[in-house]
């Protein structure tokens, strides 16, 4: 069976509700990613590090019951998870507040176990991160990673980055787009967007983001509704169906679409296919609040030619 490792970070999510209170839940840009790949019929573990309080206990809970594996989770002893509070405007566009500097994610790469999960990475067939998850590290830190990541290429791993980039997690723009240059390098796939990349490489077209990128496969998902698909030398433009509920929450849109994007690859669609899927899945994800939608809420017919989300590792 393929099988998927998801590094990153999970923290708790305050997202509004009614009378000006906030609900608690979870979410991270790779945890949301693992869970709608889970969801999607896709083997996957979550690689992270979490403290030893009851809402660490929680989260592990939650995961197991949407079908993650855990067992590549660190947990540190007197150490929490952090917390990030949603805002949404009247068109559903959110603004993120964190809470984070010390949580246990953090750490991961420098415990006495990181060489053991690192080595790990080698028996995956992908693995997926984010610009997120090398923001916070340290640059020793993101050092491993990275020359991890090559390793297990070596060993037949397809790697999957995420350019999701947030300027405060990086002490400046510089050593930002000198770590993108060096997991573009590393990378098989890359999921790219202007938003992520403008601020890095300001006034570039389009065109130009994508030749930044030097991997075979390359999917820049669009400000307007839509992506381009480059694969194999030769261009795509991918136009999704429109959607037909109010959009409440863009949170979580673009976890989505990697993770149908994914899971519709690893089912052998074409990336033309693959990114008709992501659209899809995060066409839905954009109508609730939060980033995990109610499990009732995610449709059958995500993945090309299989009617069904529970068939993409068969």
């Amino acid at each position: 069976m393929t099988k998927v490792a998801c590094i990153g970070e999970c923290m708790i999510e305050l997202k509004q509700a009614d009378a000006g209170l906030f609900s608690r839940g979870y979410g991270g840009d790779t945890l949301n990613t693992s869970v709608y790949l889970a969801r999607l019929g896709v083997a996957v573990d979550y690689i992270t590090a979490l403290g030893d309080d009851p809402m660490s206990d929680e989260m592990l809970v939650g995961w197991a019951t949407e079908g993650i594996g855990t067992n590549r989770v660190a947990r540190l002893k007197g150490k929490l998870p952090g917390i990030y509070m949603i805002q949404t405007d009247a068109f559903g566009d959110r603004r993120f507040f964190h809470w984070r500097e010390n949580a246990a994610a953090r750490s991961l790469m420098d415990l006495p176990e990181t060489d053991d999960i690192l080595q790990s990475l080698a028996t995956y067939d992908v693995i997926y991160l984010s610009a997120i998850t090398l923001s916070i590290y340290s640059p020793q830190g993101r050092t491993k990673l990275i020359g991890a990541l090559g390793s297990a290429r070596k060993h037949g791993a397809r790697i999957v980055f995420d350019t999701n980039y947030r300027a405060r997690g990086w002490p400046d723009p510089d050593v930002a787009r000198a770590v993108f240059g060096e997991a573009f390098a590393v990378s098989d796939i890359v999921l790219a967007s202007p938003e992520d990349l403008l601020p890095l490489y300001p006034d570039e077209s389009d065109e130009q983001l994508m030749a930044r990128i030097p991997c075979n496969e390359v999917v820049l998902k669009l400000l307007s509704p839509g992506s381009i698909v480059r694969f194999e030398g030769a261009s795509r433009e991918v136009r999704p169906e429109p959607i037909k509920q109010p959009v409440v929450d863009t949170t979580a849109a673009g976890d989505s679409f990697s993770a149908a994007y994914i899971a519709a690859r690893l089912a052998g669609a074409e990336p033309v296919e693959a990114a008709h899927a992501g659209h899809r899945l995060g066409g839905v994800v954009v109508c609730y609040p939060g980033a995990i939608i109610p499990r009732s809420a995610m449709p059958p017919d995500i993945l090309p030619g299989t009617g069904s989300t529970r068939k993409a590792s068969q």
